[in-house]
This record gives structure tokens, sequence and C-alpha cells, in this order.
């Protein structure tokens, strides 16, 4: 089980809101062309859609009633009118069930929003979603209705703890798919080779990573006992303001390797604070990273 605190009925709430935040701040799926069934999204091929894309010449077999008749008038030759195909995205939602996303409550409480949100504005635009919890070398499928029932606490207990980096390149992720990546990042990994999953086959990565202040800007100042958000082991720690500099510039050069990995990879990465209310936090950096628009 996960160390998490809110019950189902919180989750449920939690869910209502995000519907409304997702209808403020969407997800950046006309940034790009898709492949999927049917929808309002444009796609890389052709179809029936009123958005006119070019004309090519008549073939055996076409459809006479898109034929172009006026320019038939013009030059005597058939030519067919094509249109863009308009289609339904895929996303692929992958959310970081390690203990350190639930560390504290008011982390735990943005874990979650932005699970019910990147849930919320993919089911919004009529894609076809499918989400996974991922916990080290391990991943399990969850059905959107069991997520948004707040009953996946009880599905991921089964997953053990570790402080291993969620290994997204054994998630199935599909071809074309935009993925979204809920993680704080906080694990030991080559940036470059874990963010290789989720552009590999033509994906469209997004990463949102919830963070607070106590982990960026700690104000420790003497003895300590800290505890592992993974393995729940203590050690006491007294913490001199050189340790804490020293901690500062590890923290930021980690984060520092993270973007720099996101940029290579042409992957949308957002951190977003856990200490202001939502929209602010998740629009601060979403929107200027691309990993959400507004309406």
């Amino acid at each position: 089980m996960t160390s998490m605190t809110q019950s189902p009925d919180q989750l449920r709430a939690i869910h209502a809101r995000a519907r409304e935040w997702a209808r403020v701040l969407k997800l950046p799926f006309r940034q790009q062309r898709w492949r999927g069934h049917a929808g309002e999204f444009m796609g890389a091929g052709v179809g029936g859609s009123l958005d006119f894309q070019d004309h090519r010449i008549y073939l055996p077999g076409d459809d006479p009633r898109q034929i172009n008749w006026q320019a038939y008038a013009r030059t005597g030759t058939y030519t067919m009118k094509q249109y863009r195909e308009e289609v339904r995205p895929l996303v692929d939602l992958v959310f970081d069930a390690s203990e350190s996303m639930f560390a504290t409550p008011i982390k735990e409480q943005r874990t979650l929003e932005l699970l019910a949100y990147a849930l919320e504005a993919s089911l919004q635009t009529g894609a076809t979603v499918r989400s996974y919890a991922v916990r080290g070398q391990q991943h399990l499928a969850l059905e959107n209705e069991v997520v948004m029932a707040g009953r996946w606490p009880d599905e991921v207990q089964g997953l053990p703890k570790s402080a291993e980096a969620p290994a997204l390149s054994r998630i199935p992720f599909r071809s074309g798919a935009m993925r979204l990546f809920i993680s704080d990042l906080l694990f030991p990994a080559e940036p470059e080779s874990l963010l290789a999953a989720l552009a590999a086959r033509n994906g469209r990565g997004i990463v949102l990573a919830p963070y607070t202040q106590q982990e960026s800007v700690p104000d420790w100042d003497g003895n300590y006992e800290f505890v592992d958000a993974e393995t729940q082991q203590p050690h006491e720690q007294r913490v001199e303001p050189d340790l804490k500099q020293r901690y500062l510039r590890a923290y930021t050069r980690h984060f520092d390797l993270w973007k720099n990995a996101a940029a290579k990879h042409g992957i949308a990465l957002a951190r977003v604070s856990a200490e202001v209310e939502f929209l602010q936090a998740l629009r601060t950096e979403g929107i200027p990273a691309n990993a959400v628009e507004a309406s």
C-alpha cells in the first residue's frame, strides 16, 4: 500500500476539481499531427473533415463526389479534393507511485491533483487513454474508471517498494502517443536514457514533476533524523551550512540534467510547486515549457 492518506471520497473530489482545471489549461494536442481513431484533431493522413488540404489526380475507384468540378471546367482534368483526417489522439499516462511522491501532505495533494488533471484533460479531448502505475522495475495497468473512482491505491499496493528509477522502457507505449509521466524525478538515473522511452516511436513526451520548498530550499540547521522516503530507513545527520550548500548545488545540478535531457529529446518538462494554487502552479512553468496551453 502507498503511504498516502487520502480516502476514496477525497480522491473523487480531486477529480471533480480536475475537470474544471482541464477546461482552463489543456494538454498541447494541437501542436502536432496524430494517428488514432476518428476524432477532432488533425491527423497525419487524409480523411473527411471540412479542413481542405490539397488536390490530386483522379484515380479509378475514387469517390466521384470528391471530384473538383470547378477545376475540371477550367482544365478538363479530373482532380480530387483532399481533406485532413480528423483523429482521436492516443495518450499513455504513467504515474510514479514511489513513496517519495507522498512524502509530505502538501506534496501528496499536488501529486494526486496532477494525476487527476492529466487523466481528465486527456479524456475531455476524447483521447484514447491507457494509464499505468510504475514503481522501480514493476508497472501495473490501471483502468481509468478505477483511477477516477479513487480505488487505484488498492491496486497499486501489489507493487513492491523500490528506490530504483521507474523502468519506463518496460511500459508498452503505443506508437505516436502522447506520453504523460508524473514523477518528482528524485531517483538515481541517467535522464537521457530514461526520457528516451518517452520519445521513442514518434512519441510526444510530457513530464509533470511535483516538488516542495522543503526539497528545493530546505531550512535545515542543526541535528536531524532523516527518513528515506522509499525505504523508511532513518539516518541521523547534523546539518552544517557547508553541507546544506552542497545539497543545494547537487539538487540544482540534478534538475539541470533533467531539463537538458528533456530539451535534447523534445520533451516538455514542467516542475509544479506544491505550495501554490494548482492552476497558477501548473501555468507558471507548464505554459513556457509547452507542457500545457491556455484554452
